[in-house]
């Protein structure tokens, strides 16, 4: 009776718990990266998982947590359409500037 009360609670924090992607910034001035993901029922719960299980031996200097259902992607299939367009706009690529000496982390 016990065990199944135990399984009984399990399931229904599960069925609440919400799926959030976790992403890292390993030092200050880089990109965050995407490192997996955590089960919690809020974000602040989110973040105190998040930080227990991905940055244990001091590993990042920023946490963000989203919520799995609040991302959007573009499809494959739309690849051509959706990115294309941007190769015939010559002044979005980065080859008519000049880096200033001692810039990090561009």
């Amino acid at each position: 009776m016990q065990l199944e009360l135990i399984h009984k609670n399990k399931l229904q924090m599960n069925k609440a718990a919400t799926i959030w992607e976790v992403f890292i910034q390993s030092k200050n001035g880089l990109a965050h990266k995407h490192v997996g993901n955590v089960h919690a029922e809020d974000k602040e719960m989110a973040l105190q998982n998040a930080r227990d299980l991905y940055t244990r031996r001091n590993e990042g200097s920023c946490i963000w947590v989203v919520k799995s259902s609040d991302i959007v992607s573009s499809e494959p299939t739309d690849a051509e359409s959706f990115f294309d367009p941007s190769n015939d706009k010559v002044y979005r690529h980065p080859t008519f500037y000049k880096m200033p000496e001692g810039s990090k982390h561009i």
